[in-house]
C-alpha cells in the first residue's frame, strides 16, 4: 500500500523510553508523532532510581539536565543490612559515577518538557485502540488507531511505530508472545524526614521472608519498598496489610527508621506494584518496534530497567540513523537492524536481568535454608572487598556491560557460600554441613541456568 505518510515515527507512550526514544529520533531528522494517554504527573512506586549506567545513556542521549530541578537526591551506592552487620557498597567505575533518584512523577514530566520541545516532536492526548496495517498485507504495521476526550477513532499513519506502552502493555503479544510471570509484589510507603543510616546510599533489608528497600527520593521523602513474595498480598480494606507492616516488617527495620514507617502506615497511603518478568524479543514485525517494559522485565529490586531503556533508546538511535536507515520504510533493513539490536543489547540487559532475578532469589530466601546458604555467601563475599564488591556492583550500576563476568561472580558467590557452609561449627556436623553446601551449589545452577536460557531466546 503506497501512502504519504505525515509522520516517519508514531512513539506510543510518553513514559521513560517513550520519551527517550522520541527524543533520540527526532534529533536525527525524523519526524515523530509521540501519543501519550495522561500527560498529567503520573504517581508510581517504582522507577525512582537511576543507576549511574542510566545517567551515562542520558548524556549520551543530551537528556542529562532533565535530571536537574526535581529534587534529586544523590545515591553513591548501597547499604546492605543482614540482622546485626551490614556492609557499605560504593560504586567505583569511572571515578565512583553517582547515581540519582527521585519522585517518579518529576522525572517524566522533566523527560516528557524536554521531548516537547524538540521541533521535530508533535504530541498528543489520546488513548491508542489499535495499530493499523496494511490492507494488502495485515502483518504489516502503518500506523494507529487512537481517541482522544473529543474525538474517537483518529488514524496516524507511519512508516514505524515504536510502541512504549509499560508493564502493561496493550500491544506486547504483537512482538512478544512468552507470558509475563509475576515473582512478587512491592508494597510502597513515603516516609517523612527518615534519618537513614547511610544518607545519599539505597539499603537493602535482607529481612524476612524477603528484602525490604529504603532510598531517599526528595529533600523530605524517604520511598520504602517492602517485597511481598507470590501474587496476592494481605488485604488493605480490612487492615490485614497494615497489621502485616506493623508487626511483621517494621521490627526488621533500622531503630532510627521504625518511628517513620509506622507513621506512613498509619497515614494509610500504601500502594503496590507487581515485581513480573519478561525476556526480550527479537521485534520481527514490519513497521513496528516493541521497547522497554512492553518488551522486557525484570524484578525492580537492583533498578536497573530505567538503565536498559535508555541504553534501548541509545542502540535505536544509533542502529535507525538516517545515515544507515534512509528510509523506514524499507522493512528488510530495519528488521536486520532490530535484529542486531536484540543482540547488542544483551552485553548490558542480560547482566542486568539476570543479576536482578538472580539476586531476588538469593535475598528472598525465606525458610529455605539451601537459598540461606546462597545469601550468607553473597553477604561474606561482598565482604571480601576489592574486586568482589567493585566488579558485582559495577554490573549492578549499568557501568559494566558483561554477563560473563556476572556468571563468574554468582558462581564465586555459591563457592564462597559451600566455603562458610563447611567451616561451620563442630566437626561431627561436618556432613550435615556438606550435604547443605552441595545443596547449595545446585540451588545456584536451579536459580541462574534458567536465567541464562532465558536470554538466549530470540
Amino acid at each position: 500500500m503506497s501512502l504519504a505518510f505525515q509522520n516517519q515515527v508514531i512513539v506510543v507512550g510518553a513514559g521513560i523510553v517513550g520519551c527517550a526514544a522520541a527524543t533520540a529520533l527526532a534529533n536525527d531528522g525524523r519526524k515523530v508523532l509521540l501519543i501519550e494517554r495522561d500527560w498529567r504527573e503520573p504517581d508510581r512506586i517504582v522507577g525512582e532510581l537511576l543507576q549511574p549506567g542510566g545517567v551515562k545513556a542520558l548524556e549520551k542521549l543530551g537528556m542529562h539536565h532533565c535530571l536537574k530541578g526535581i529534587d534529586g537526591i544523590t545515591c553513591n551506592g548501597y547499604e546492605v543490612i543482614q540482622n546485626d552487620r551490614s556492609i557499605l557498597l560504593p560504586y567505583s567505575y569511572e571515578g565512583g559515577k553517582a547515581g540519582i533518584s527521585f519522585h517518579h512523577g518529576k522525572f517524566i514530566m522533566s523527560l516528557r518538557e524536554h521531548a516537547k520541545s524538540r521541533p521535530n516532536v508533535t504530541t498528543i492526548e489520546g488513548t491508542v485502540s489499535s495499530l493499523l496495517t496494511d490492507p494488502e498485507n495485515e502483518n504489516i504495521v502503518i500506523g494507529a488507531t487512537y481517541t482522544t476526550k473529543t474525538e474517537k477513532a483518529k488514524l496516524a499513519y507511519a512508516p514505524l511505530t515504536v510502541v512504549a506502552d509499560g508493564c502493561f502493555s496493550k500491544f506486547r503479544k504483537e512482538v512478544n508472545k512468552t507470558p509475563v510471570v509475576v515473582k512478587s509484589t512491592f508494597v510502597g510507603l513515603i516516609l517523612k524526614d527518615c534519618p537513614l543510616p547511610n544518607p545519599n546510599h539505597g539499603h537493602v533489608i535482607l529481612a524476612q521472608p524477603s528484602p525490604i528497600l529504603l532510598y531517599q527520593i526528595g529533600t523530605n521523602d524517604t520511598r520504602a519498598l517492602i517485597d511481598i513474595p507470590g501474587t496476592k498480598i494481605p488485604s488493605l480494606s480490612n487492615g490485614d496489610l497494615q497489621a502485616y507492616m506493623r508487626t511483621k516488617v517494621c521490627p526488621q527495620l533500622p531503630e532510627p527508621v521504625q518511628q517513620c514507617f509506622l507513621d506512613a502506615v498509619d497515614e494509610g497511603r500504601l500502594r503496590s506494584m507487581p515485581n513480573s518478568f519478561l525476556p526480550a524479543a527479537t521485534n520481527t514485525r514490519p513497521g513496528l518496534v516493541l521497547l522497554g517494559d512492553a518488551n522486557n522485565m525484570r524484578h525492580p529490586l537492583t533498578g536497573g530497567g530505567m538503565t536498559v531503556g535508555f541504553w534501548d533508546a541509545v542502540r535505536l538511535r544509533e542502529l535507525l540513523a538516517k545515515k544507515v536507515v534512509p528510509d523506514l520504510g524499507n522493512h528488510a533493513l530495519v528488521l536486520r537492524q532490530m535484529r542486531k539490536l536484540h543482540w547488542e543489547r544483551k552485553q548490558l540487559s542480560s547482566a542486568v536481568n539476570i543479576l536482578a532475578n538472580a539476586l531476588y532469589a538469593l535475598f528472598a530466601a525465606g525458610d529455605d535454608e539451601n537459598t540461606k546458604v546462597l545469601q550468607d555467601g553473597c553477604f561474606g563475599y561482598f565482604q571480601l572487598g576489592g574486586i568482589c564488591v567493585s566488579t558485582p556492583i559495577g554490573l549492578l550500576s549499568g557501568m559494566l556491560h558483561s554477563p560473563s563476568a556476572l556468571i563468574f561472580h554468582f558462581f564465586a558467590v555459591a563457592l564462597y557460600g559451600m566455603f562458610l557452609q563447611l567451616t561451620k561449627g563442630p566437626i561431627y556436623m561436618l556432613p550435615v554441613h556438606m550435604f547443605r553446601s552441595i545443596a547449595g551449589l545446585l540451588m545456584a545452577c536451579l536459580i541462574v541456568f534458567p536465567l541464562i536460557f532465558a536470554e538466549l531466546q530470540v
